[in-house]
């Protein structure tokens, strides 16, 4: 369990909360909004309604306690980046801060932010690659490039063990687990045989991945 210290309850905001909340964590919430902290109380540890761009108001909070600051102000950069910068300054171990395009993340990172996450852009990617493709049913973007679908078994591999497809070898990806009626086998090797009424989590460069599938 980690303490996280939450700013900003718009609707990424809220969303984040209620996450945290379901994970655990022990969660404080700050908006300027009255009524944005009144909708988060029942699923966050505390909330107060404050300005994070104040010193004098993070003070109070005990930055340096948290382990983790989250920044998800989206109606203000200048705001976003203000509290970013505050926030390190006052000792805090670790900051996240939200960002809408790639300047913004520029200035976050040299201000004080540990990692920049970009909820709108990320989510846009997903839905692309999702629905855009009959084969894919999820996806979960990694770094350069690279990340983990879950696809069909296609029609040619089934029946067929994964030693013998060579599948590594032939298309440079990776089988992580096998998902059949909603349970997840992860013991997968050679003599593993595929099944037409399941789908592979499978981890590979997202073009390898494109020319294998014929996505």
């Amino acid at each position: 369990m980690k303490s996280v210290l939450l700013i900003g309850l718009g609707r990424f905001g809220r969303h984040v909360a209620e996450e945290l909340y379901a994970l655990g964590h022990e969660v404080m919430a700050i908006d300027k909004d009255e009524e944005r902290v009144e909708d988060v109380m029942s699923y966050v540890t505390s909330a107060q309604i404050g300005d994070s761009t104040k010193q004098e108001f993070l003070e109070t909070l005990g930055i340096s306690n948290f382990d983790l600051c989250i920044v998800t102000i989206s109606s203000n950069f200048q705001s976003s980046l203000e509290t970013t910068s505050l926030l390190k300054e006052l000792g805090a171990k670790f900051v996240v801060s939200r960002a809408a395009r790639d300047v913004q993340a520029k200035f976050l990172l040299r201000n004080g932010a540990d990692e920049v996450v970009y909820p709108e852009r990320q989510l846009a990617k997903w839905t692309a690659i999702r629905y855009s493709s009959d084969h894919i049913l999820d996806y979960v973007e990694l770094e350069d490039d690279y990340a983990i679908f879950e696809v069909n078994v296609p029609d040619g591999w089934v029946g067929k063990t994964v030693g013998a497809l060579d599948i590594r070898n032939t298309y440079h990806i990776n089988i992580m687990a096998l998902r059949e009626n909603g349970n997840l086998e992860m013991a997968i090797n050679a003599n593993t045989v595929l099944k037409a009424d399941q789908t592979m989590l499978v981890l590979g460069h997202y073009q390898d991945v494109r020319k294998c599938f014929h996505i």
